[in-house]
């Protein structure tokens, strides 16, 4: 049976879809207007011509940018980071939180309630980096790694989903004699992919985008990240523009001349693109594990 709908309701509806179009446009065009920038002329770019489309397309400055000394093994550190700071983070967490899940946990309130407040309060930059020294963390590569095997964020997200699944599930793999490594390998994990790839997705944003540990812990190139590399670039745009420009030919035209405006563009984009490539993936489950992980019931 179709149902009539009133003008009201179309009315609400042809709203409804225009406010979200709009709104959609609004977040996707500063991506769109960093693009453009980056593919058109450089001298038209530095004068402020180039506002909704590409002109005098080029892709030289990607070429140029790539070829900074030490990008490469930058992007090498940046995704290492990544990808084993995002696996780890999320096994640690989502373990603990199963852990925090049963009532024979010793002292589980306790320790449930010892990670939390850690969310609220903290030492500050320098105990912090005095706790790392004394640890051996600087020029260490596992500084970018230990520190966020377990997020009391992602701890409370998970442990939240986990209750929300049938107890008697792990009951009866319990009498057939399995252990909580079991359990939780075999049982929870699998069930949990909603909520362990929302955390994942933050989780892997949040690796990507560090680059204050760098800065305090890091004083050899070969730990440098990604992000570092290119912020230290970025603010020294002029000069990187004048480097790149004199490694070109004499007869180089406007169009592809390096500029502090093309540079930094470039560089924003190169940062960006890469993790936004993770979103379509783990898009599907980004709404449902949110919204089980925060509301119990």
């Amino acid at each position: 049976m179709v149902q009539k709908r009133s003008v009201g309701d179309i009315l609400f509806e042809i709203l409804n879809y225009t406010f979200f179009a709009l709104f959609t446009l609004l977040c996707v065009f500063p991506f769109y207007y960093l693009f453009i920038q980056t593919i058109s002329s450089n001298d038209l770019s530095a004068r402020g011509l180039v506002t909704w489309y590409p002109k005098e397309i080029h892709f030289s400055n990607y070429v140029k940018v790539l070829q900074i000394k030490g990008l490469a093994h930058a992007t090498l550190v940046s995704v290492g980071r990544t990808v084993i700071g995002t696996i780890l983070t999320v096994l640690g967490s989502a373990f603990l939180a199963y852990l925090f899940t049963k009532q024979r946990m010793w002292g589980r309130r306790f320790w449930y309630r010892f990670v939390v407040i850690t969310m609220y309060f903290n030492a500050g930059i320098i105990p912090w980096y005095i706790i790392m020294m004394n640890l051996h963390m600087t020029n260490n590569y596992l500084a970018y790694i230990l520190p966020a095997i377990i997020s009391p964020f992602y701890v409370i997200l998970i442990k939240t989903f986990i209750e929300s699944l049938p107890s008697a599930l792990e009951e009866s793999a319990e009498l057939d004699g399995a252990g909580i490594l079991t359990l939780f390998t075999r049982i929870v994990f699998p069930l949990v992919t909603p909520i362990a790839a929302t955390t994942a997705i933050f989780a892997a944003v949040g690796q990507w985008n560090s680059f204050m540990d760098t800065v305090f812990l890091m004083t050899e190139s070969k730990y440098h990240t990604l992000q570092y590399v290119l912020l230290k670039y970025l603010n020294e745009s002029n000069s990187l523009a004048a480097i790149i420009r004199s490694q070109g030919t004499a007869n180089i035209d406007l169009t592809n001349m390096q500029t502090p405006n093309s540079i930094r563009t470039t560089i924003s984009m190169i940062v960006v693109f890469p993790i936004l490539c993770v979103y379509p993936f783990f898009q599907r489950f980004f709404v449902k594990g949110i919204l089980i992980g925060s509301v119990k019931g």
